[in-house]
């Protein structure tokens, strides 16, 4: 490989990973030029990440007493490694992204910035995955970002500050208009896919049902001349056999479009085929494995489910390398797609957060403001999860409530404000693309032209009752099913079999039924639908000609109720099975079902005793109870009993009816049903994922009883440390993170002590700083060619000269500094931690996790002496037992 290559390739997980294993072998080291990664991803400035050019280094006068320790030793062994010159042109290389570069300052005009330089404390590497962001890290760093920008008065300083602030509202802008444009090409096949399973098109074979006979749009019941069925086909006619020609042509297109979804899923998205440079070696499982106990973490599949669990868990701060991909984007629009159509119990409206989320994250990659900066993303994240559900209900206020009610949890003002604009963006972008064909945003757009009554508001509770109950035992059902059978049995080794039995048993239950066999977003439009007088629209027989007459009735109530406890059933055992899922429309479709029963119920009342005191408000009028308002109670009843969201859910449902009419009976549904779920599970289904799924959450709205714990009871003592009154080389150092890893504390660090200058036993430990594990990582992996000599730690040494530790990196872009000394790792020194006292009520704590968005508070004593540390995950796991208890 020659020098251009091997001074260029950016060093990869896997050899890093390696040095740091051999630094404990016998011998000596000699630096081997790391592999090339192909992944291209886009750097400030447009230069590219991976590339084989490089450009020559520019010199920058640096005054070397401004980096060198005061107590470093100034030799060093005479064999410096042909890799401690490899880190050096990293580091300098002005057109390559270094490890540490997710700290990177702009190199020019550095020496005016040194007094705002000050106030960043240690650099820090890129966040490995399965581990947390440091949010006051990333606040830190953009405000000094952006006080850099307004600090130059030139023209074009002006000119890039005007961008700067313009580069959200740009992003969020591309995030709603591709989010539209990915919409409609998923709603378009999934409706060709669903209606290959009955037939196809003579006249456009890549047409659906819909568009081959736009004349019979309205009521898709009616005869189309222009499409075929599959037993038309294969049969003559008049033929025997036509219902089973149709079933098996049913199932058999069904079972292979799931299948073909699962099979995507499980292999494009599996979690161990995504690894980046980002990613740490020494908190990968198998480390410095010798006995054979490193943990191992639990395989996700990125495409599956809704992934509105695991996206609550992102923008909490929880980082997922490869979730919010490129490959994860495909897999999910793809599978969703195939999913849908194949019938299964299940929607596409919740995975649209999933695949906006993608989006959002990929366009945000080409802006260094975002893409440096793990907060700041999640600002673009928010807004693009909003735009996520404007092009799934329609609806971009009630997208925007539902980003900050349900998904985000870090949401000022500004944010709110560009959640709601890529939301209008993406409606209105989805709105002149028409997907349905017929101006609707949403299928199940519906209009009422009549008002609701007082005596209406009693069977509106009922079904306020019913979706918090429904919503409880199917979340309790749901979870124990997952637990106990898919993931305690064979099945959980065999994901693909179970889509195949899910989907043989659903088609086998749905293909006789005439509600469970359309699609669910057609059958909650049937359901919602208004039965207008004179219109020749049915709505699939759910419109009764005689409302009065049992032998009317009892045939539409009939095949209704088979419906709702077919769908409920199945939706039970559909939710969490490996590919593309989602839970809104399965619920909307059982609360619309029982609605509706109550809509059919309270008409034939009515025709009996047209008389009554109870219909003396209809003044005579047979038509004033609309069962398509009870199935849109019933449904936004029930999904509230399922995911416990209310405002914006209400909101939804007032878009989607284009009427603020139905505000009360709405609310008064909604809240009861949360009400009522509340009382008999306290989690919905998304928190009872995020806990089957052992995702590391911690939920900012949620109350705790602290009794009489205090800090002591949730503080570890039993943490790695590193002491200055011994002697650290980079072979201890390296056993400590192989020591990391055995204790579980994979997204911690270690304590840097010195001992209390009035303690001559050299008992007492005082803080002095703290270092991440990837940080040390990063620092150990340049100097494993001399893994005895000796490391220091320098508290002093951030402040020193007027330089800070973070501008490190930005004066090494441009130039290479002779006498940087590289066994002195002050630089990644956590010098100003979170620190609590022992005596702190646990609140205080809890606070600083979820106010702060800290990684690790350290606690210490009345006197300021050390006790311990407690970090994000270990104070999830303290929450989560004090739950129990």
């Amino acid at each position: 490989m020659d020098s251009g290559q091997y001074n260029s390739a950016p060093s990869t997980t896997a050899w890093r990973r390696e040095r740091l294993t051999r630094i404990n072998s016998t011998g000596t080291l000699h630096a081997q030029a790391p592999p090339r990664e192909s992944t291209t991803l886009l750097q400030e400035n447009g230069r590219s990440y991976g590339s084989t050019r490089r450009k020559a280094p520019e010199p920058l006068s640096v005054p070397t007493t401004s980096f060198s320790s005061p107590s470093s030793p100034t030799t060093r062994s005479p064999s410096i490694s042909r890799f401690r010159e490899f880190a050096y042109s990293r580091l300098s290389s002005h057109g390559q992204r270094r490890i540490s570069a997710y700290d990177t300052l702009p190199s020019d005009n550095i020496a005016g910035a040194s007094g705002l330089d000050s106030r960043i404390n240690g650099v820090r590497v890129w966040y490995s995955s399965f581990s947390s962001i440091d949010w006051l890290h990333d606040a830190i760093k953009d405000s000094l970002r952006f006080s850099r920008l307004r600090k130059r008065r030139s023209l074009r300083a002006r000119a890039r500050l005007a961008l700067d602030k313009s580069q959200g509202w740009i992003i969020v802008s591309i995030v709603g208009f591709l989010t539209a444009i990915v919409a409609f090409l998923i709603i378009r096949a999934e409706q060709w896919l669903f209606d290959l399973k009955e037939g196809y098109c003579r006249d456009a074979w890549w047409k659906a049902h819909r568009f081959c006979c736009p004349e019979v749009v309205d009521d898709l019941a009616q005869e189309c001349p222009a499409w075929h069925t599959w037993s038309e086909l294969l049969l003559s006619r008049g033929a025997s056999g036509e219902e089973f020609v149709e079933y098996i042509s049913y199932s058999t297109i069904a079972l292979a479009l799931a299948s073909l979804s699962c099979f995507l899923t499980l292999f494009l998205t599996n979690s161990t085929t995504f690894a980046t440079r980002k990613d740490s070696g020494v908190l990968a499982p198998g480390f410095g494995d010798t006995t054979g106990q490193a943990s191992k973490r639990k395989i996700m599949y990125y495409a599956a489910g809704s992934g509105i669990p695991e996206i609550k868990t992102i923008l909490s701060g929880f980082v997922i390398h490869g979730y919010l991909g490129g490959r994860t984007l495909f897999t999910k629009s793809t599978g969703l797609a195939l999913s849908v159509a194949s019938g299964l119990s299940l929607g596409k409206e919740g995975p649209f957060v999933h695949i906006a989320s993608c989006v959002g994250n990929i366009v945000s990659r080409f802006s260094s403001k975002y893409q440096l900066n793990e907060a700041k993303r999640r600002e673009i994240l928010s807004a693009a999860a909003a735009a996520g559900v404007a092009v799934a209900f329609g609806a971009p206020i009630g997208g925007t409530l539902f980003s900050l009610e349900e998904v985000s949890y870090y949401f000022p003002p500004k944010v709110m404000w560009r959640s709601f604009f890529c939301a209008m963006i993406a409606a209105i972008t989805l709105k002149i693309l028409d997907p349905f064909g017929t101006g609707k945003l949403v299928l199940f757009q519906v209009t009422y032209d009549k008002d609701w009554h007082a005596f209406e508001l009693l069977p509106f509770l009922l079904l306020g009752i019913f979706g918090g109950v429904y919503g409880a035992y199917f979340s309790k059902l749901n979870y124990r099913w997952s637990r106990d059978v898919r993931n305690a049995t064979w099945l959980k080794h065999h994901p693909l079999a179970e889509v195949m039995l899910v989907t043989i048993v659903t088609s086998m239950l749905c293909f006789l039924n005439p509600y469970t066999r359309m699609g669910g977003t057609e059958l909650v439009y049937n359901l919602f639908s208004e039965c207008r007088t004179g219109s020749g629209n049915t709505h699939s027989g759910l419109c009764i000609i005689d409302p009065g007459s049992f032998e009317h009735v009892w045939p539409v109530v009939e095949a209704i109720l088979v419906a709702m406890i077919v769908k409920g059933a199945l939706t039970i055992v559909t939710f969490g099975i490996k590919l593309p899922a989602g839970i809104f429309i399965p619920s909307l479709g059982v609360g619309a079902c029982l609605g509706r029963l109550f809509g059919i119920g309270m008409q034939w009342m009515q025709a009996k005793n047209p008389d009554s005191r109870l219909f003396r408000a209809c003044g005579g009028d047979m038509d004033c109870i609309i069962p398509g308002l009870y199935a849109m109670v019933g449904a936004a009843a029930t999904l509230s009993g399922v995911t416990r969201t209310t405002v914006s859910l209400a909101v939804i449902m007032f878009e989607l009816t284009d009427s603020l009419t139905y505000t009360v009976p709405l609310m008064l549904s909604v809240l009861v049903a949360k009400t009522v779920a509340d009382a008999l599970e306290p989690k919905g289904i998304y928190d009872l994922v995020i806990e089957l799924s052992q995702l590391p959450y911690l939920d900012s709205k949620h109350e705790y009883l602290w009794g009489n714990l205090n800090v002591n009871d949730a503080t570890r003592r039993d943490v790695e440390v590193i002491r200055l009154d011994r002697t650290n080389t980079g072979r201890t150092l390296t056993e400590q993170l192989e020591t990391l890893l055995v204790i579980g504390n994979d997204d911690g660090g270690f304590p840097i002590l010195r001992t209390d200058e009035d303690d001559e036993y050299h008992e007492k430990l005082r803080m002095v700083g703290y270092i991440g594990a990837s940080e040390l990582e990063h620092a150990l992996s340049i100097i494993a060619d001399d893994p005895d000599e000796e490391v220091q730690f320098h508290p002093e040494f951030a402040h020193r000269g007027g330089r800070a530790s973070a501008s490190l990196s930005s004066l090494l872009e441009n130039g290479q500094p002779p006498h940087l000394d590289v066994f002195d790792f002050s630089i990644y020194m956590d010098q100003a931690p979170l620190t609590v006292q022992s005596n702190s009520p646990l609140e205080m704590v809890h606070q600083y996790f979820t106010k702060l968005g800290a990684r690790y508070v350290v606690v210490t004593d009345m006197d300021g002496l050390y006790e311990g540390v407690i970090d994000k995950k270990h104070w999830l796991a303290f929450l989560s037992e004090l739950e129990e208890k």
